[in-house]
């Protein structure tokens, strides 16, 4: 009799028991779908950038931007290399790359120019010098560009950028008598440049 009482004792409390080991049961997959925060692999990530760095408030300044002086330039030496080894595709690629950017610079500088004509004379000059190297060193890579197509047998495509040259620097100026010359040799043009005129090279590129 004591053992089917403490039978029934057990039944009746494990039936009691019954609804919270359900509900435990029905919980514990909600709490295993909370996502666990995960840290930075990179801890640099978690650290804000330093306004007083100035490498971080001036990134057009680095080496690695396309759009800058560094840029252009260290497409120019990829270039350079390239004509070296006389990988001329390679080369035409760099140089179309380089004078994109430098055109891009001078057109730049020279609206900040107009557009601080008469209100900050200072900002207006240091601009304009700015879009002139620019437009020099775009017409350099042009330049370049032409003897590669020229070296290709691409007179076609040489042509038309040499009269670009010339039509910014203006015949008078050293570049503009180069490709006035290439002109010449690639029989485009008859005439032979003039030697020993007084004609002053003193016209800046447009």
């Amino acid at each position: 009799m004591i053992m089917l009482g403490t039978a029934r004792l057990l039944r009746s409390v494990g039936l009691a028991l019954l609804p919270s080991f359900a509900l435990l049961v029905l919980l514990q997959p909600a709490q295993a779908q909370v996502p666990v925060p995960t840290l930075p692999t990179n801890p640099s990530q978690a650290q804000p950038a330093n306004p007083e760095d100035l490498n971080n408030l001036r990134p057009l300044s680095q080496d690695g931007s396309a759009l800058s002086l560094q840029g252009g330039q260290r497409l120019m030496t990829e270039a350079s290399n390239a004509f070296s080894a006389q990988n001329y595709p390679l080369a035409v690629q760099k140089l179309q790359e380089a004078r994109q950017v430098f055109n891009q610079l001078s057109n730049f500088y020279q609206e900040l120019a107009s557009s601080f004509n008469g209100i900050d004379n200072r900002i207006a000059d240091a601009q304009r010098r700015k879009a002139l190297d620019t437009a020099q060193m775009r017409d350099q890579a042009t330049y370049q560009l032409a003897l590669a197509h020229r070296a290709q047998n691409q007179p076609e495509l040489a042509v038309p950028l040499l009269i670009q040259i010339i039509r910014s620097q203006q015949p008078t100026r050293d570049l503009g008598r180069k490709a006035y010359q290439q002109l010449f040799e690639l029989g485009f043009v008859d005439a032979p440049y003039p030697t020993g005129s007084g004609t002053p090279a003193s016209s800046l590129p447009k």
